[in-house]
């Protein structure tokens, strides 16, 4: 065998080792988590993956605690991440489209501060919105959340964004507008239809952050029956002195069911959307 073979031989085992390794690393915590929420009593230790014994009785208690409302909380989760989509992608189309088929003064600073800003980490200026929330009223209310998420989708995908629109042809819109078409017709009949693979990016991205999020919504949300699922189950362990880490487990696998729905039917989209916006600036 030449070594030329060889090192490639070499080459080829060692990335299948590596892939190996991180699929081991990534796979196994979840499975635990699963097998930890089938598992009966309140502690995920255990000495073997596999529980003796599989019982649901840890998804039956967080629909029927008196204590647990987690029912209402998925639910408030829901509509925060829903409406914070639809507004957040709305935005962001609109701006990106704006900057991709426009040319007018500032333009070029105008992505410049977008690019700059969205660098820095949300965290950051959580305080001055809490103030400016409290200012206008809006503490402890879903609409605070909604108009936040959906305010800070422009700044980490607006670029994205431009980028695809960049790849569909301006012919396309010349034409339509000699046929008497306007700039929102050309938007809504034109680009909307040729943009799927980008639109579905950006609304996976702008449902999972909400859905996800714990420190925003544990700042801005203080009723208890307004926590959204991340603010409650950090409460249910909290609360419980770190001993009912089963039924935390229940509801961690519950929050990932949707999440990982939408990824599998909507894999090809996904990635296409990612691949053709990071193929200009």
């Amino acid at each position: 065998m030449s070594r030329r073979k060889i090192r490639n031989y070499i080459r080829l085992t060692t990335s299948y080792i590596t892939l190996v390794i991180l699929a081991i690393g990534a796979i196994y915590p979840a499975l635990w988590i699963v097998f930890g929420s089938l598992r009966p009593g309140t502690s995920l230790y255990s000495k073997s993956l596999l529980p003796e014994r599989l019982t649901l009785e840890h998804y039956y208690g967080l629909f029927n605690s008196r204590t647990i409302l987690y029912g209402q909380w998925y639910m408030n989760t829901f509509k925060v991440a829903i409406f914070s989509m639809l507004l957040g992608v709305t935005l962001t189309l609109l701006t990106s489209y704006a900057v991709s088929r426009f040319r007018f003064k500032g333009r070029q600073n105008a992505l410049s501060v977008i690019l700059v800003l969205g660098m820095f980490p949300g965290f950051m200026s959580m305080i001055a919105i809490f103030l400016l929330l409290k200012e206008m009223q809006l503490l402890d209310t879903h609409l605070a959340l909604i108009l936040v998420y959906a305010a800070g989708a422009p700044l980490g995908l607006t670029l994205i964004a431009k980028g695809f629109f960049d790849t569909i042809p301006r012919s396309l819109d010349e034409a339509a507008r000699i046929d008497g078409a306007s700039n929102f017709r050309i938007f809504i009949s034109i680009i909307l239809p040729l943009s799927k693979p980008i639109l579905t990016y950006l609304a996976l991205l702008q449902f999972v952050g909400p859905w996800v999020d714990f420190i925003f919504a544990r700042l801005i949300l203080r009723s208890k029956d307004k926590w959204t699922v991340a603010v409650g189950m950090w409460d249910m362990v909290q609360a419980n002195q770190n001993s009912n880490f089963t039924m935390f487990a229940a509801g961690a696998v519950l929050i990932a069911v949707p999440i990982t729905i939408l990824f599998m039917f909507m894999q090809r989209l996904l990635v296409d959307g990612l691949t053709s916006g990071a193929s200009k600036g």
